[in-house]
């Protein structure tokens, strides 16, 4: 375990979750993310700049929920985000559908593998044995 500063308060903890922030910071984030899903739910037309005022929190941390698709704008509103791969625009996530599958079907054909042939237990020898292409 390692002893770090944390990015938020500045006090020392035990870093090892992977996230530099102590709990109590990670704490109030999270109560902060509940607050901003209510208000984006009492308010479906806000645009990011309103909800991050009208909640003082960053359009960077607003963003970032979005991309890790724990917000996701509403139809009505005009706010979306491009997604990484071919630029159209999205309510949550990094990707849009199309780009999510292709890059699912890309990753599903890379770990295909040739079946592997048994050896033969026809033989008795307690010799080394081969396994023939």
């Amino acid at each position: 375990m390692e002893v770090r500063n944390c990015k938020g308060c500045g006090k020392l903890f035990n870093y090892s979750l992977g996230t530099p922030l102590c709990t109590s910071c990670v704490r109030a984030l999270e109560d902060k993310f509940h607050q901003v899903k209510q208000y984006i739910y009492d308010n479906p037309g806000a645009g990011i700049n309103q909800v991050a005022e009208d909640n003082e929190v960053s359009i960077q941390q607003l963003k970032k929920w979005v991309r890790e698709e724990r917000l996701e704008f509403s139809q009505e509103s005009a706010v979306g985000l491009a997604c990484e791969s071919c630029g159209k625009i999205i309510r949550t996530g990094r990707y849009c559908g199309l780009c999510k599958d292709k890059l699912a079907s890309d990753l599903g054909g890379a770990y295909k593998t040739a079946p592997v042939a048994e050896p033969s237990a026809t033989k008795a020898s307690p010799k080394m044995r081969f396994l023939e292409n």
